[in-house]
């Protein structure tokens, strides 16, 4: 995302050294510190374990839309069980889900309305494939040490 553009710079920029995003690291960091300190530990175990499940859920509804829209595309890796193992898992997410205490759904709305306001209000109009004429050219995974 930040090298798309929908972030700052700063979020970008790696260490030359050791290929690390330092500031950003320094920047989560700070942020996570801050919430921890600030915000009670049972409200953020609830919402990580939302936010994960959410994430787990979408990444399998994935794979189940990829396979049947993208048939021939190219796979790094195969899903044992398709298309049973990606369904169960949407399936056990939603029922962890639906066992989350109440608040966790209100942390979440409002969490999820953060991350909209940064998308309309940066990312759209600063994201690489916002501006026509943008070549978008995809790292090559076979040279990723």
């Amino acid at each position: 995302m930040g090298r798309d553009g929908m972030l700052p710079p700063v979020f970008r920029k790696v260490s030359p050294r050791t290929g690390t995003p330092v500031g950003n690291t320094l920047i989560v960091g700070a942020f996570v510190g801050l919430l921890a300190a600030l915000v009670p530990l049972n409200w953020l175990v609830d919402l990580t374990s939302m936010g994960t499940l959410v994430a787990f859920a979408v990444v399998s509804v994935g794979v189940i839309v990829l396979r049947i829209r993208e048939p021939r595309l190219d796979r790094g890796f195969t899903v044992p069980g398709y298309p049973v193992v990606p369904a169960l898992s949407v399936l056990f997410c939603g029922y962890l889900i639906g066992n989350l205490p109440t608040g966790t759904y209100l942390l979440f709305a409002g969490w999820l309305a953060v991350a909209l306001a940064v998308y309309l209000g940066y990312s759209r109009h600063h994201a690489r494939l916002s501006h026509p004429g943008t070549v978008v050219v995809l790292p090559d995974p076979a040279a990723v040490d």
